[in-house]
């Protein structure tokens, strides 16, 4: 991700049913350069993978940006109560995901994650 931060700074908004409502990432994990950085390159895989995951069900209205290095962000603005349980398996990988690199990598990864504004995370 991008040049700016020593870190990864990672913004989760659930609702209350565990589905991620807004994701947004900002900065880069570290001093090593872009295309060599293992936890830059894991977050930045398993958010696009959500996003994508998310985007795929038909029934979701999501939007989603990479509008420069080190910064992305997407946005579920709604999807079908049929997709409640996909919706949430899928958040559920993307939290276990994150909060592994965030262990694997301490101080590369700031994850901060609020439930409609309840704050929890590390």
């Amino acid at each position: 991700m991008g040049p700016d931060a020593p870190f990864v700074r990672i913004r989760l908004q659930l609702g209350q049913d565990g589905i991620i409502r807004q994701a947004d990432a900002v900065g880069h994990a570290g001093t090593e350069a872009g295309g060599f950085n293992v936890a830059c390159a894991a977050v930045s895989v398993l958010l696009r993978s959500a996003y994508e995951t998310f985007a795929q069900f038909k029934g979701v209205d999501i939007s989603g940006q990479a509008g420069a290095p080190g910064n992305l962000s997407f946005t579920v603005r709604h999807f079908l109560p049929e997709l409640e349980q996909k919706m949430r398996g899928a958040s559920d990988f993307l939290l276990v995901g994150l909060s592994g690199v965030e262990r694997e990598y301490p101080g590369k990864i700031q994850l901060d994650i609020s439930i409609f504004g309840g704050n929890y995370g590390s």
